[in-house]
């Protein structure tokens, strides 16, 4: 059987307030260690040491690369959907669809549903979802009545394509 991509997408997180967020600590740390390490001045009314400066650096720098890597990836198959979360998975997770009861497009709260974004375990029988931004995602049930939300900023044509592929 042919196993072509119907349907691919690829989503980062867009989130403003996290940006500022990173920008902002990333800033202050590398104004720090510029102050106390480079140019020898005290950073702060109780400064930490340089070696836990340099440390702190370091680690708010491997964070924010960590939060730029992550990427949510779904495909669809004709034998199934595909979805990974990287860099928390390498490779993809696969839903046969004959394992579902329902599938279908529908708009979520992330926040009181989910409690945020990334791989998630819902709130009050949720499920679990793979979430980056939006508010829009595919939702499985699954024949156990387990559920799993995907987050899409591509909520029409992955609609379109469920319907026209899946739902016959």
């Amino acid at each position: 059987m042919n196993n072509e991509i119907l349907f691919y997408e690829t989503q980062r997180f867009k989130q403003w307030w996290l940006w500022i967020l990173l920008i902002a600590i990333n800033a202050l740390m590398i104004y720090g260690v510029l102050t106390q390490v480079i140019y020898g001045h005290t950073f702060g009314d109780k400064p930490a040491s340089n070696t836990q400066l340099l440390i702190g650096t370091g680690i708010s720098l491997l964070i924010t690369f960590f939060v730029l890597s992550f990427r949510l990836g779904t495909q669809i198959k004709n034998d199934g959907i595909y979805v990974r979360l990287f860099p928390l998975q390498f490779s993809y997770r696969f839903f046969p669809f004959n394992s579902l009861s329902k599938c279908y497009v529908r708009k979520y709260n992330p926040i009181s549903e989910y409690g945020g974004w990334g791989l998630r375990i819902g709130l009050f029988g949720n499920g679990r979802a793979y979430n980056i931004s939006g508010d829009e995602g595919l939702q499985l049930v699954f024949i156990d009545n387990r559920k799993l939300l995907i987050g899409t900023q591509k909520a029409e044509e992955l609609s379109e394509i469920i319907e026209k592929f899946f739902l016959h």
